[in-house]
């Protein structure tokens, strides 16, 4: 199946079927998807943590405001972003970066020098916008992917991030909760939109084209 078609077979899953769990395998390879997204600088200022354990699901249901598809789903995948930017976090990714390519020590200097400049005058507030966008880059490319695997998921933003993040010791890893995404397989004959016509803006009121 290609890409499009993919897109179209999945949905916002509202049920799943709690008897079904994923293969390790497959969650692997929807984690890897996140983790090839290209994010800004490639710095990859976002972490995902991925929960099956079922106790701990079903704590989150009441901070993601009672929805219950967070503990029946096979996965839940949580979309964490640095809480802000740090000379020793953009210095990290690049020292990566420059041993992985075989560069010579310092390659990069100028050029982290230059978003220091930028990210360490913002406020912890902007720092924290930014990076959180770059975990949307991730979610969709996680959700592709699991429609490629013929797996269901569903994007959330509805839930309490603050209390999500206490749960989880977010903050001392520095990092904040963004987005969750549950993955499993729908329970068909009880989710009410999984025969709903998928319905989105018509080609032409979407996409502008300027030649």
């Amino acid at each position: 199946m290609s890409l499009l078609d993919n897109l179209k077979w999945r949905y916002a899953t509202k049920k799943y079927d709690k008897t079904k769990k994923v293969s390790e395998e497959d969650v692997a390879r929807i984690v890897e998807a996140a983790r090839l997204a290209p994010t800004s600088s490639g710095m990859q200022q976002f972490r995902v943590l991925v929960i099956s354990n079922q106790e701990l699901k079903e704590q989150i249901v009441p901070i993601a405001s009672g929805q219950q598809i967070v503990a029946d789903c096979s996965h839940l995948l949580v979309f964490a972003a640095w809480d802000k930017y740090t000379e020793e976090r953009i210095d990290n990714i690049y020292q990566v970066t420059t041993t992985e390519r075989g560069l010579n020590e310092g390659h990069f200097n100028d050029y982290t020098n230059r978003l220091k400049s930028v990210y360490l005058q913002q406020s912890p507030e902007e720092n924290f916008a930014h990076t959180a966008r770059q975990a949307y880059i991730g979610l969709g490319l996680a959700i592709a992917a699991a429609a490629e695997l013929k797996l269901d998921s569903t994007p959330m933003e509805g839930f309490n991030n603050a209390a999500l993040d206490d749960l989880l010791g977010l903050q001392a890893q520095g990092l904040k909760s963004v987005l969750l995404l549950p993955v499993g397989y729908r329970d068909a004959a009880n989710d009410w939109l999984v025969n709903m016509k998928k319905v989105r803006n018509a080609e032409a009121h979407f996409a502008t084209y300027i030649k």
